[in-house]
């Protein structure tokens, strides 16, 4: 059975994470700002959630813990499931493409409950066997991020979802937030297209010095899917350095754009020349010239003709020249020697015939 795998091509999910801060306005607002920028653009693109339930996700006897950034981040955070479900809702609405990275196997169930068509595999988790196996039971294509991961991780991940015909994109991830440009490895990309041919390769996104020259890279070596954090300067709330901001993601989709029109059709094949170019070139390829009079019935031997530009409609080419044709009619010395003087190959077939009577220059 072929797995389909149209879902992750140009897809963008936009990472919200926690930065509601446990309020759904504040989310709301996120995913509104985000959606005309989507829009604005012409891009495909998920806007993605985080989901946890934290009751069981943090044992009780350590919630008290404030001093553990995690603990405290997960429960300032906290959002009622019909708080998710309203942002969930919004970003169908406004568009987008609802996603969620589910940390715990009760919030893989409320990714079914609400219907989210793909789920994300958190760095941290791609060998939680545990959560894996509750994800794949949704049977939804899944994204899932490699930072910190062994090959080992990746190649029983990449099977795993093989063996169940579940769509897999592999995103390339650094999780250090945020990263440095020298740290990005983005050769990793061409690492993993070579060993996962039938996976959708990704790149995740965390560097903060400018949001065009990492995606350039990345597409050109095959990248498909990306990954950026989000977030808005509202309501006193520092923004992370990793994360995005409206204007920085719209910068980052217009790199996009710009790299995939820069490295155009897919290098599967020989590309096909564009008759602006086939023009110029035809410019600068030589025409034959008779270098004496020759007369019909003469067979050409070096020294009757001279290769000098321009090529003239309707004139052979020093490409098209064969020693030993001989001449249908008689040729002036100086003269161009044209497509009618010939019997032969090329001006019996009409495709190729008519090619040579249109490139070339009008002559006086």
């Amino acid at each position: 059975m072929t797995i389909n795998r149209d879902i992750f091509d140009e897809l963008f999910v936009l990472e919200l994470a926690n930065n509601h801060w446990g309020d759904v306005d504040r989310g709301l607002r996120i995913v509104d700002d985000f959606a005309k920028v989507v829009r604005y653009n012409n891009v495909r693109a998920a806007i993605k959630l985080q989901f946890r339930d934290v009751e069981s996700f943090i044992h009780a006897d350590y919630r008290h813990r404030s001093d553990v950034r995690y603990i405290k981040k997960t429960l300032d955070t906290k959002m009622p499931r019909e708080h998710l479900a309203t942002l969930a809702r919004a970003i169908r609405e406004s568009g987008c493409i609802p996603m969620a990275t589910p940390f715990d196997e009760q919030s893989v169930d409320l990714c079914a409950e609400l219907g989210l068509p793909i789920i994300k595999l958190a760095s941290s988790d791609i060998n939680d066997w545990v959560l894996i196996e509750k994800i794949a039971t949704t049977k939804v294509p899944v994204i899932a991020s490699t930072g910190g991961s062994s090959i080992k991780d990746i190649d029983d991940l990449v099977t795993f979802f093989g063996n169940r015909n579940i769509a897999l994109a592999l995103n390339h991830c650094v999780s250090l937030y945020p990263s440095e440009d020298a740290e990005l490895e983005l050769n990793q990309i061409d690492f993993f297209r070579g060993r996962y041919p039938d996976v959708t390769i990704g790149f995740s996104s965390h560097e903060y010095h400018d949001w065009s020259s990492s995606i350039s890279i990345a597409y050109a070596k095959g990248a498909r899917t990306f990954e950026r954090h989000i977030d808005i300067e509202a309501d006193g709330i520092p923004v992370s350095p990793y994360c995005s901001l409206p204007e920085q993601v719209d910068e980052w989709f217009r790199a996009f754009n710009k790299a995939k029109d820069m490295c155009g059709a897919p290098g599967t094949s020989k590309r096909i020349p564009t008759l602006r170019e086939t023009d110029y070139l035809d410019g600068l390829v030589r025409g034959v010239y008779a270098a004496r009079d020759l007369l019909a019935g003469h067979r050409l031997v070096d020294g009757d003709f001279v290769l000098a530009v321009p090529l003239l409609k309707g004139q052979l080419s020093c490409r098209e020249l064969i020693a030993g044709e001989q001449l249908a009619k008689p040729v002036s010395q100086g003269a161009p020697l044209t497509l009618d003087a010939l019997d032969n190959p090329y001006s019996r077939n009409p495709s190729i015939r008519q090619k040579i009577l249109d490139r070339g220059l009008a002559p006086d």
